[in-house]
């Protein structure tokens, strides 16, 4: 029981290292800072904005692992939240954390190529199905004094186009993550992360 308990203690030692946690704090601050960077895409839904700042949640959850990746996507949506919105830095958590725990626990027990393009994939049609739910039971019903009608007669008539953004961020973070993987996974192999 005491060998356990020590073996835990140096794992989670290892794992929250000073170096890790700087690297968890400079990813922190880029998907942060990058966050910001709006991109609209409907007219129609000018509140669905793109932005990449998942991307770098998607690298921490690669290269160190899902825990890191929701630790970092946690704190840079409890930062949003002191100028912004609970309700939207909520669900857009609930939303990310779906898409990042498939890819990056797999990841963890199956490196690969294929196995990141598969679970990536997967994970774009689960992110845009939580996004729904939540926009849905979540959103919608918060925001309804704004919206000037019921919150289910709202959301059935952008439904189609909030599950188009979804996926069109999912995959287009996507790809960025996996142009950008390799690059910055040899640069902390020589840092010794």
């Amino acid at each position: 029981m005491q060998q356990e308990k020590e073996a835990q203690r140096r794992e989670w030692k290892k794992r929250f290292s000073a170096k890790r946690l700087a690297i968890i704090a400079v990813f922190v601050a880029l998907s942060y800072a990058v966050s910001f960077l709006e991109i609209p895409i409907f007219p129609a839904t000018p509140y669905l904005q793109l932005d990449f700042g998942n991307v770098f949640i998607m690298l921490i959850g690669f290269l160190l692992g899902p825990v890191e990746g929701v630790i970092v996507c946690v704190l840079k949506e409890s930062l949003r939240m002191i100028g912004g919105t609970v309700v939207g830095e909520i669900a857009n958590m609930a939303m990310t954390t779906a898409y990042l725990l498939l890819p990056a626990t797999v990841y963890h027990f199956k490196k690969g190529f294929k196995t990141v393009c598969f679970t990536m994939a997967c994970a774009c049609v689960i992110a845009s199905g939580v996004a729904l739910l939540v926009n849905r039971y979540v959103n919608f019903p918060l925001y309804e004094a704004f919206l000037g009608m019921p919150a289910e007669q709202a959301f059935s008539a952008v439904w189609g186009l909030i599950l188009a953004f979804n996926l069109i961020k999912t995959v287009s973070v996507s790809i960025l993550t996996v142009l950008l993987y390799k690059r910055l996974s040899n640069f902390l192999k020589k840092w010794k992360v």
